[in-house]
């Protein structure tokens, strides 16, 4: 297979786009360096794109491997024919290569090989020609009766052999391949209830759905059903529709043997053939919705990720619980923790007067800016508690409700114990849920990405897919954003491109041991970060005051001279640049000539335009162009919602049929993909994202099964 022409097609792109890409994969480059440091080479492709072609490529030259395998097993056997060598270079998936290896593989025992083994071979060939003049098959049979081989009877010896024919039939690629193709096409997904009480699964209790039409996420949820005992699933498919398309590959009508060869076929279908499909099916189906919800999950992630940080802000975060009391930390503006508590304004204590004196002397005490509530058990009574604090005092303080999911997997983690080894599990959270309202992303990178709570099912998908795919949303999320040389974790630097978790440590510990990095060019001193981990990095990192200020941009150490040129060709100076008094520099460089400029100084026009970016912002964060986090200073119960009324919220998890809202109310809300626009819509991320800011009215309200309802659209109200 001509690998670089297939992903030239598949992707639409021009062919130097993917040569260039695979050769810079090839090489050890990196995806995010790929993306950012070299666009003329490949066109400007996005990461994402970048990453598909990527895993494409390796799935392509794994078929590639795979068919020199089965060519060289089939030739081992002496079987390899030209049309064999045909089908397997023209096959387009994995199991059309394993259609094709099927009758060569070395089976385990079956009932067609221990026929064989019994001399009954070629009765099977004889019966499964249908000559038009040949014998009865009993009468055939009665030649092949062995009572030594344990062929005891003619009856015994035409069971054999039509044991042969069956596999025979099922081993035939292109029977499975139209069978697959059909069953997709016209199969049945049954769902019946395998218990009296299904739970939350009732819906399903006798349900059926086209395989074809089938929603991703009811797959995943009839699939945890069955995984569970609750469900019993299966495919139905017209056999009549089945046994059409093996009588046209088997079926010579006008013999003595067809009827014989039929009930042959009519096994390998019910025996071998469909239950095999069948578990394809399902496998494809699952493997369909598991990508889909993967993306759902991953798109999540890097919203959740790439939310906005309330910046140099001093935090109290508080982790809400009852019996056990609410743990309170108070991180200064950089994250590093200044005080920590315990109070307990919810039940069954209540002591609300004690609470509110400790939490307005932290106030007052640190000067504290907002407050960081976790979204856990007894989150509602600590958020109406913080919500009378901000009334009762002078100063300007207001707070807003993080999701803690992962908080107590950090807090009981390794990472957590090495930070803060004086401190309880339950205070490590409090400071956790702090620093996620301040950096989210320097925050969420110490957590697992499947315990963070924006996806559905993760549990349920395949984990190594799973892990590639939120690691490179992370990976991308990071390096996007840019990481500070001086103060960043072990954890926020071993996701830089080019870093591991080993040089992340050197780094750290060479920070410690010599002080503060004074430019990225130091880094080469750093044990085990050679010239290509360099490379691959120190565009990623900032130094925010160091000599150079191109160190706190990503311009990379590569095109430093690129960059100084430009400044002198548009009439700066370096003290320009550290003043930030180059606002108006892209427009001087229009006036000259992007291309012109780009030839003179040997670069491309896409690293000229880069450059120039930021060039203009040094330090920029990608994170600052988006709408700030919601912060409340007031709160409002169930109870308090009506029908009708506006509100506006924070989008906390979009999934396949809606997305849940925060509306201030600890409850999230539901607006389902109908009640997003007047417009169709496939999929909720066609409009919506983790993290906006969204105007809804409230339909109904259910506060026995907690349940709200919400709408984007004002016209439904009618």
């Amino acid at each position: 297979m001509d690998i670089l022409k297939k992903l030239t097609e598949e992707f639409n792109l021009k062919p130097f786009q993917v040569e260039n890409t695979v050769k810079l994969i090839d090489e050890g480059n990196t995806i995010p360096f790929i993306a950012r440091y070299r666009k003329e080479a490949h066109g400007s492709l996005d990461d994402q794109t970048l990453r598909e072609l990527s895993e494409r490529l390796k799935y392509l030259r794994n078929m590639d491997e795979t068919r020199e395998k089965i060519k060289a097993a089939i030739e081992e056997q002496g079987a390899l024919t030209e049309e064999l060598v045909t089908a397997i270079e023209n096959a387009v998936t994995l199991t059309e290569l394993d259609d094709i290896y099927r009758p060569y593989k070395k089976k385990r025992k079956t009932r067609a090989s221990v026929a064989k083994e019994k001399g009954l071979e070629p009765l099977a060939d004889i019966i499964y020609k249908q000559s038009p003049d040949c014998k009865e098959p009993i009468i055939l049979a009665e030649e092949f009766v062995n009572p030594e081989l344990g062929v005891e009877t003619a009856e015994d010896a035409l069971q054999g052999a039509m044991d042969i024919i069956a596999e025979k039939i099922s081993d035939d690629a292109d029977v499975r391949k139209r069978m697959r193709f059909v069953c997709s096409a016209h199969g049945i997904l049954t769902v019946k209830g395998a218990k009296e009480d299904l739970d939350v699964y009732e819906m399903y209790k006798d349900y059926s759905e086209s395989v074809a039409k089938i929603a991703d996420h009811r797959i995943l949820a009839i699939n945890r059903g069955e995984k569970e005992d609750f469900l019993k699933v299966s495919i139905d498919f017209d056999k009549d529709k089945a046994m059409f398309i093996i009588a046209k590959n088997h079926i010579k009508e006008g013999s003595p043997a067809t009827e014989t060869v039929k009930l042959a076929a009519e096994d390998a279908y019910s025996r071998l053939i469909f239950p095999s499909i069948e578990r394809e099916i399902r496998s494809s189906l699952t493997e369909r919705a598991s990508t889909s919800a993967i993306k759902v999950f991953s798109t999540n992630l890097k919203q959740l990720l790439m939310q906005p940080p309330v910046k140099d802000k001093v935090t109290l975060g508080l982790d809400p619980g009852y019996r056990t009391g609410c743990k309170v930390a108070v991180v200064d503006g950089t994250g590093k923790l200044l005080d920590t508590g315990v109070i307990y304004p919810a039940p069954p204590k209540s002591d609300i007067e004690n609470a509110k004196i400790i939490i307005k002397g932290f106030i007052e005490k640190y000067g504290v800016d907002v407050i960081a509530i976790g979204n856990g058990t007894a989150s509602h009574e600590t958020e109406v508690f913080a919500a009378q604090i901000i009334k009762e005092i002078k100063r300007d303080v207001s707070y807003m409700v993080v999701s803690e999911a992962g908080a107590s997997v950090y807090s009981a983690s390794k990472l957590a114990a090495e930070e803060f080894p004086q401190y309880d599990v339950s205070l490590r959270s409090a400071v956790s849920i702090a620093r996620r309202l301040q950096d989210p992303l320097a925050e969420l990178v110490k957590i697992d990405p499947k315990a963070i709570g924006v996806g559905q099912y993760q549990h349920d998908m395949p984990q190594n897919q799973l892990n590639g795919a939120l690691d490179g949303v992370v990976e991308s999320c990071v390096n996007s954003v840019g990481v500070d040389l001086n103060t960043a974790s072990v954890q926020l630097l071993s996701r830089v491109a080019g870093l591991g978790q080993a040089v992340a440590k050197n780094i750290v510990t060479y920070r410690e041991e010599n002080g503060k990095f004074a430019s990225r060019s130091s880094l080469k001193k750093v044990p085990k970060l050679g010239p290509k981990a360099f490379e691959q990095s120190a565009g990623f990192l900032r130094i925010a005051d160091g000599k150079n200020p191109l160190d706190n941009t990503s311009v990379h150490p590569e095109s430093y001279a690129a960059a100084e040129n430009i400044l002198k060709l548009c009439d700066y100076s370096e003290k320009d640049l550290k003043n930030g008094a180059v606002k108006d520099l892209s427009q001087r460089i229009e006036t000259k000539g992007a291309q012109t400029i780009a030839t003179e100084l040997g670069i491309g026009v896409p690293t000229l335009n880069d450059i120039v970016k930021e060039l203009e912002r040094p330090g920029r964060d990608p994170r600052d162009e988006l709408p700030p986090p919601l912060l409340r200073t007031d709160i409002m119960s169930m109870e308090d919602l009506k029908t009708g009324m506006e509100l506006t919220g924070t989008v906390r998890n979009v999934i396949d049929f809606g997305v849940f809202v925060d509306i201030g109310v600890h409850q999230d809300g539901l607006v389902h993909i109908s009640q997003i626009t007047d417009r169709f819509i496939k999929h909720p991320s066609e409009v919506l994202k983790v993290g906006d800011i969204v105007k809804v009215w409230v339909l109904s309200v259910d506060t026995t099964k907690k349940r709200i309802s919400l709408t984007m659209r004002k016209d439904k109200l009618n």
